[in-house]
């Protein structure tokens, strides 16, 4: 499985359990509600976007896999994300597709600073370590 694929259902988890405990079973069908929060109706939009470009074999086997996991909620995350690697496998354009819908994820960057006058920052517009310096005005 592809790097891109493996990161795609990594974030979407979240919104796909968020889906699937805000509308349940309906999701697939459902509009989107001013009532439920945004991760929900994310996750709701990338099942949709799915259940849309599959044929009608396809549709009846994600409608399968969200009534289960609508049934056991425990394993909401796991059942959809092997069934949309399965449909990422066969369709590179899903992939692209879904990505779009997700919200930026920031990523994590760790900063570490060792030593005496040592500095740490993500961003660093001047710095100036050690003695005797001056910063001109």
């Amino acid at each position: 499985m592809s790097t891109e694929i493996a990161d795609l259902l990594t974030q979407a988890g979240p919104y796909l359990t968020a889906a699937v405990g805000a509308y349940g079973s309906a999701v697939l069908t459902r509009a989107e509600d001013a009532a439920v929060d945004a991760t929900a109706n994310a996750g709701r939009r990338l099942l949709q976007r799915v259940w849309r470009r599959g044929n009608e074999a396809e549709r009846a086997a994600l409608q399968v896999t969200v009534e289960e996991a609508d049934q056991a909620p425990d394993v909401v995350v796991s059942a959809l994300q092997l069934y949309l690697r399965r449909a990422l496998r066969e369709d590179a354009g899903l992939c692209r597709d879904l990505a779009e819908l997700l919200p930026l994820q920031p990523r994590s960057v760790n900063i570490t600073a060792a030593g005496e006058r040592s500095i740490a920052a993500h961003t660093i517009t001047t710095a100036i370590t050690g003695d005797g310096h001056r910063t001109e005005s």
